[in-house]
């Protein structure tokens, strides 16, 4: 007997219109990460020309990313109870809400850096249902043979705004400040709202796992992590991510810091601009290539890639050595972004893929915050002493890498970058990551192209 029964016609026109659905949803989306990219460009430069310090710069940073993480658990809840198009409309129109804010706080004169720390968590706390509400309709817009591609562009969408943004931010910041930019980005974040009012979503049927996880908010909650902590493979490779989330979730403070030291504003933000092509062409790729066979292998190799490009921009402090170095980690990010997010979206019933998302987003994410935290007084109060003093390690690690702030930070990322390496290497040699797609059968009731359904979830 197949193993597939073909649907009626009916069915494939809703997997072709669904596909539209998901292009529609992702061009919204594009816009909106440009407008919010210009937004938080603007504003790194702002804080760290105001303080000049990393540390201030972490602060700002990290408040606008901690109550995502804590929230994201219990916004995945809600994710898989609603229309998951409403909670992207509710995503949107919270951090739209406190980009409106912000202009008021600017035009009056009286922006300052907790200011922007309050809005930042206040705009964080609605961006919690993104994810968790994106990837999962995805999962029931888009065949299940395009999952790595629909995953693909989403890693372009946000390469287009690593790319676009850095580019137009550093001549807007010197043409028209930082509230050009603001304004900019509640004209995008209107935009994505608009495209999601335009479409619906499919709701998912109840899963066997999702009949079972019925209860209170707090009961369905923390289903999220006893579903992942069953299925080992999930949860080492999760660890995975959340490791490389550790060593380079902080970093973004230092860049900036880093490459100030070397060139200014506006060669900054052209720098960022080369080196986000690299994401470009990587989330291309990722995006019209069917991908390996053995996804994981290609996690684990483009991790380690991402590693040695990262202690590459270290190592070497030249303005053309770093583009390269950033070149090649933005170039692996979607490539192994893609392959993950499909293994996840084939191996998570859909309709808990809310709760699942959202718990392995702030598992992962979680990392972030406590990088954050310890990059600018490492940076500040380790690195920078270290380079610059006379002690018997710091006048040898001078020998190799130079001395003062270039340096100190130079060091940072060249560690980071081996670490991940070494990383990549150990996650091979976990069993349950090698054989995740062996060992964890497959999803029922995913959409399929022309609409075939498996009537049987491989082993």
């Amino acid at each position: 007997m197949p193993d597939t029964i073909s649907a009626p016609e009916s069915s494939k026109s809703d997997t072709r219109d669904g596909y539209r659905t998901f292009l529609i949803v992702w061009f919204g989306q594009v816009i909106s990460i440009v407008g919010s990219g210009l937004t938080w460009f603007g504003i790194s430069i702002w804080v760290f020309l105001e303080s000049g310090s990393v540390t201030q710069l972490a602060i700002v940073l990290l408040a606008s990313q901690l109550p995502r993480i804590v929230l994201s658990p219990v916004a995945g809840t809600f994710v898989d109870r609603w229309d998951r198009r409403w909670a992207m409309i509710l995503s949107d129109a919270g951090a739209g809400l406190g980009t409106l804010v912000m202009v008021g706080f600017y035009l009056s004169g009286n922006l300052t850096i907790p200011v922007l720390a309050v809005i930042g968590a206040f705009s964080g706390a609605f961006q919690a249902f993104q994810f968790p509400a994106y990837q999962a309709a995805t999962t029931l817009l888009v065949p299940k043979e395009r999952y790595s591609r629909a995953a693909g562009m989403v890693q372009m969408a946000e390469a287009i705004g690593n790319l676009v943004a850095p580019a137009l931010g550093g001549i807007m910041v010197a043409v028209g400040g930082l509230g050009l930019l603001i304004a900019i980005d509640v004209v995008t974040f209107t935009f994505a709202i608009g495209t999601l009012l335009f479409v619906r979503f499919p709701r998912p049927e109840v899963s066997e796992a999702g009949a079972q996880s019925k209860g209170t908010v707090w009961q369905e909650t923390k289903f999220g992590f006893t579903y992942i902590s069953a299925r080992k493979g999930l949860l080492f490779l999760l660890f995975y991510f959340t490791g490389i989330n550790f060593a380079f979730g902080g970093i973004m403070p230092l860049v900036t810091a880093y490459l100030l030291s070397i060139t200014d504003e506006a060669t900054m933000g052209l720098v960022f601009s080369l080196g986000s092509t690299g994401m470009l062409v990587g989330a291309v790729l990722a995006s019209t290539w069917k991908g390996l066979s053995n996804k994981v292998l290609g996690i684990v190799w483009m991790g380690g890639v991402l590693g040695a490009m990262m202690a590459l921009v270290g190592a070497v402090p030249s303005l053309p050595v770093i583009v390269l170095g950033f070149w090649g980690a933005m170039f692996v990010l979607p490539l192994g972004g893609a392959f993950s997010q499909a293994i996840w979206m084939v191996k998570v019933e859909p309709d808990v893929q809310g709760r699942v998302f959202a718990v392995r987003s702030a598992v992962a994410s979680a990392a972030v915050p406590i990088s954050l935290l310890l990059v600018g007084p490492i940076a500040d109060r380790l690195f920078v002493p270290l380079m610059s003093g006379d002690s018997s390690l710091g006048t040898w690690l001078q020998s190799i890498f130079g001395s003062g702030n270039t340096a100190a930070f130079g060091l940072f990322f060249f560690l980071a970058g081996l670490s991940v390496v070494a990383m990549s290497v150990v996650a091979w040699m976990v069993g349950p990551i090698r054989h995740v797609e062996r060992d964890i059968p497959d999803a029922m009731g995913l959409p399929t192209e022309g609409g075939v359904v498996p009537d049987a979830a491989p082993a």
